[in-house]
């Protein structure tokens, strides 16, 4: 297979989404820790519709999965382009009775996991790009997207986000502002289905959520680490009125980024920031939903 190339039959058509057979995949803790599972095929935004029901009430557990979503966003309000059918687009919401500052690290396990998930299912080469980005041959495969609310000492609500482009035709990602590339060009073909996709993220997710709340960001670092894109690269990280240049030290215990800079070493958060390589060009898209 050459680079670039596109795995896609126009006769093939997209396994749709089914509740059922979701359920039946997934192990039996991750069964009882789901509350409620819905499956749309048309939303605004999986995310956003899961703060939107966290607000009036719903359970830790929710999960929330749809045929294409209208209004899908990644980091930063950029869209994050959702064909019917197409990609995986999944999230779920968790409840802690922690503060919401503690919560952010989260968006670096959400990635660690997911790329074990496909690394599991034969995906090679998988790289993560900090804080979110799921990437293959420094093409994007997949986001994660976290989102919170909460009071300031607890409890919290914890919403995560994940798309992972399944099998999309060129056209359908031809609005798509990076390179890209899909998992049956990863895998060399459609080797597994959405459905089993779906549980197989949502059964990692689970775990994480469980063990994150018992022992934090720490025990997912060594994981993380695994699929690091930019250790040891030299760097931009944006900010709205300015950059700063510096080598990628790895990830600090707390999910900053350590950047090796001519003023020392200097460490950042998520929020408003953008990571690019020194020869990257400045495109969007980062994140998920």
């Amino acid at each position: 297979m050459t680079p670039g190339s596109r795995l896609h039959d126009p006769d093939a058509r997209p396994e749709l989404l089914d509740a059922e057979r979701i359920l039946a995949a997934l192990s039996p803790g991750a069964r009882r820790a789901i509350a409620r599972l819905e499956i749309r095929a048309k939303i605004d935004s999986t995310n956003r519709y899961l703060m939107r029901e966290a607000a009036t009430g719903a359970p830790s557990g929710t999960l929330c999965l749809a045929e294409c979503q209208t209004a899908g966003r990644g980091r930063l309000g950029r869209p994050w382009i959702s064909p019917f059918g197409a990609s995986l687009y999944l999230s779920m919401l968790w409840r802690y009775s922690t503060p919401p500052a503690a919560l952010g690290g989260f968006s670096l396990v959400a990635g660690a996991v997911v790329a074990d998930v496909l690394r599991r299912i034969g995906a090679e080469g998988l790289a993560l790009k900090w804080p979110n980005d799921l990437l293959w041959g420094r093409r994007k495969l997949g986001g994660m997207l976290l989102e919170v609310a909460g009071e300031a000492r607890g409890p919290s609500t914890l919403v995560v986000g994940v798309g992972i482009n399944v099998r999309m035709a060129p056209d359908q990602g031809r609005a798509i502002d990076q390179p890209w590339v899909d998992l049956a060009e990863v895998l060399g073909g459609p080797r597994v289905g959405r459905n089993t996709l779906a549980a197989l993220v949502a059964d990692a997710l689970i775990d994480a959520f469980e063990r994150f709340g018992r022992e934090g960001l720490t025990p997912f670092l060594a994981l993380w680490a695994e699929f690091d894109a930019f250790r040891g690269e030299s760097v931009r990280l944006l900010f709205a009125d300015r950059e700063i240049r510096g080598r990628v030290l790895g990830i600090a215990s707390d999910g900053a980024l350590r950047l090796d800079t001519a003023d020392g070493e200097m460490r950042f958060h998520a929020g408003e920031v953008s990571l690019r390589r020194e020869v990257e060009a400045d495109v969007g898209g980062e994140g998920r939903r």
